[in-house]
């Protein structure tokens, strides 16, 4: 694994263990020699990322749109920061740039972009591993959700098996490194789920 995109909030959160974990993760990013590859900003837990990998000597490429440097929330000491015309873009070049994917804590935007790659693996457009930085059971509920949703029959109980979820930055970034690829078949005719 070369360069991971990670997603995360814009905002610090109301616990310190967000922060930390922030710090962890880039860290341990710039010692295994994995590119950070983000959203590009400079605030909340996307500045401390980026800034944990740069202080331990990593290299963090950032993915802006030209609206977001415009309201001057864009890292200016980045190894590479590529500006944008939008949110599309922005999600397309970090997906490209990428090995694999981690979700931290974050608001709508994470969430977002965590499942738009959740979705593009259940489709089969890429088979790179998924993972859930779980700090202080963050993702708990949305865990709940998707078990949920594949128990009401509109999501495979595979898909849910997509995500690799860890509480621990060691541990995730070991398990994301051992993950298989995994095709699974979206449109099999013996299932009606979704």
């Amino acid at each position: 694994m070369q360069a991971v995109c990670v997603y995360c909030g814009s905002a610090f959160g109301t616990r310190d263990t967000y922060r930390e974990a922030a710090t962890a993760l880039g860290q341990a990013l710039a010692a295994a020699g994995i590119t950070l590859v983000y959203g590009g900003g400079r605030v909340g837990l996307m500045g401390r990322i980026a800034d944990a990998v740069l202080a331990a000597g990593g290299r963090a490429i950032g993915v802006i749109p030209q609206l977001l440097v415009d309201r001057e929330v864009a890292h200016t000491g980045l190894s590479e920061l590529h500006v944008v015309a939008d949110m599309h873009e922005r999600k397309r070049m970090m997906a490209d740039l990428c090995d694999g994917f981690i979700a931290m804590p974050g608001g709508a935007g994470t969430l977002e972009e965590l499942f738009e790659v959740y979705t593009w693996a259940q489709l089969g457009y890429h088979n790179k591993p998924i993972g859930l930085l779980n700090v202080a059971g963050f993702y708990d509920p949305l865990l709940a959700m998707l078990r949920h949703t594949a128990q009401e029959g509109f999501l495979r109980e595979s898909f849910v098996d997509l995500l690799v979820v860890e509480n621990q930055v060691p541990a995730l970034l070991a398990a994301l490194r051992e993950r298989k690829p995994v095709t699974i078949d979206k449109w099999a005719r013996h299932h009606d789920a979704v």
